[in-house]
């Protein structure tokens, strides 16, 4: 069996800059566990999806990402979304 690294992606969007989610961070085997274990301390979201890491770790740090992943990162952002509204509405 082939034994794969992790990798991981981690994307941020701000409208005010860009026109679409950007690549911040990206590695595999350590430097993903790194950022994953960084995204948990801050509380930010995690979502695995394989295939979309992959396509995602071919941009580079800093590279806005391709009109053709737009709908499958809408997708991420919408599960983000979802995950902090539910979390507010917990708090409250």
């Amino acid at each position: 069996m082939k034994n794969e690294k992790k990798q991981a992606v981690a994307l941020s969007y701000d409208a005010n800059i860009h026109e679409a989610p950007v690549v911040v961070a990206k590695g595999k085997g350590h430097v993903a566990e790194a950022i994953i274990d960084a995204a948990k301390q801050h509380g930010i979201p995690i979502q695995e999806d394989p295939s979309l890491v992959q396509l995602l770790s071919e941009l580079e740090i800093n590279e806005v990402i391709p009109e053709d992943l737009y709908r499958l990162v809408a997708e991420v952002f919408a599960f983000i979304y979802r995950l902090d509204k539910q979390a507010k509405d917990h708090s409250n």
